[in-house]
């Protein structure tokens, strides 16, 4: 019998990875949303349910919503879809909130028209939902989240994506202070030029980080762990940054950085132990802020969105 339900794992992501800013993102494991999709008599897309956040119930407001739309305008299916969101990633909390939504609705879709569109194409149709929330068609939350890993986004005209290499024992830490940052306000403060001093040392960081995630070389991956132009600005919204990059990186981190547009911050560890103690030093240095916030380490996901199956 044909499926018409399913209910996938859609992770949430670190985007930009320091020096990547919008071609660079890593997949999560254990954080991520809840969505299930089912095929309906009714045309269109209908979202029927929102749990855990406060989103539009609107179709053509809601990133899953429009995402799932593109995908059905390009298949030509005839019929509707039913969708239902639950949210475990906070939306503006700087870990692909919007992104895992996208990705979630329409790998689902694909799988239950049997898997019509390839990943580059889920990519794009997903990309149409970040749109929505952000203002900017940027690819770099979606991809991991859909491929699994870490993704470069080469070009977006056409789109070209490449699966980078990951260690195993590459681990993530993240921290989220509970306080929102749209990505929409965190991308109006950017610059729009930037020297050409600035340029080649960050290309340099860019070529050095994925030449040393492939070489599994962790003092090329921490020395290429730096961001000199967006960093630098998007830091002074994020309350205690400095202090929290300076005990990340006492407690043996090889890198630390803003994840996407913030506010939450993350860490890049070599082991679960390195990162279990490098949770602990940053829970310890944000305490005194008095901000109230969440933090988790995790091992990088390889398969992005899948199935529902007993997830945390």
């Amino acid at each position: 019998m044909h499926q018409t339900l399913l209910s996938v794992f859609c992770p949430a992501t670190i985007a930009n990875l320091s020096c990547g800013f919008d071609v660079l993102g890593l997949a999560l494991e254990g954080v991520g949303d809840r969505m299930t999709v089912r095929l309906s008599g009714h045309e269109g897309v209908r979202i029927t349910r929102i749990t855990g956040g406060e989103l539009p119930m609107e179709a053509e407001k809601n990133v899953a919503g429009v995402a799932a739309m593109a995908l059905l305008e390009a298949s030509g299916y005839q019929g509707g879809v039913e969708i239902e969101i639950e949210k475990h990633i906070l939306p503006g909390s700087g870990i692909g909130s919007s992104a895992a939504s996208a990705a979630g609705a329409v790998w689902a879709l694909n799988q239950l028209l049997g898997n019509p569109f390839s990943l580059p194409e889920l990519v794009s149709f997903a990309v149409a939902g970040e749109a929505l929330a952000s203002g900017t068609p940027h690819a770099d939350n979606v991809a991991p989240a859909l491929y699994g890993g870490i993704t470069l986004i080469r070009g977006y005209d056409p789109l070209d994506i490449a699966r980078v290499h990951c260690p195993l024992l590459l681990h993530a830490v993240v921290l989220h202070p509970q306080i929102e940052l749209k990505t929409s306000d965190s991308r109006s403060i950017l610059k729009r030029n930037i020297t050409l001093q600035q340029g080649i040392r960050q290309w340099g960081n860019v070529g050095g980080l994925i030449t040393g995630l492939f070489t599994e070389d962790y003092g090329l991956i921490s020395r290429s762990l730096e961001d000199v132009v967006i960093e630098p600005v998007r830091s002074l919204l994020i309350p205690g940054f400095a202090e929290m990059r300076e005990s990340a990186l006492r407690a043996g981190a090889l890198g630390f950085g803003i994840s996407g547009s913030g506010p939450s911050v993350f860490a890049l560890c070599r082991g679960a132990q390195v990162a279990r103690e490098t949770e602990e030093a940053l829970k310890q240095s944000y305490e005194s802020m008095g901000i109230p916030f969440k933090t988790f380490s995790s091992p990088v996901n390889q398969q992005g969105v899948r199935p529902w199956k007993n997830e945390p």
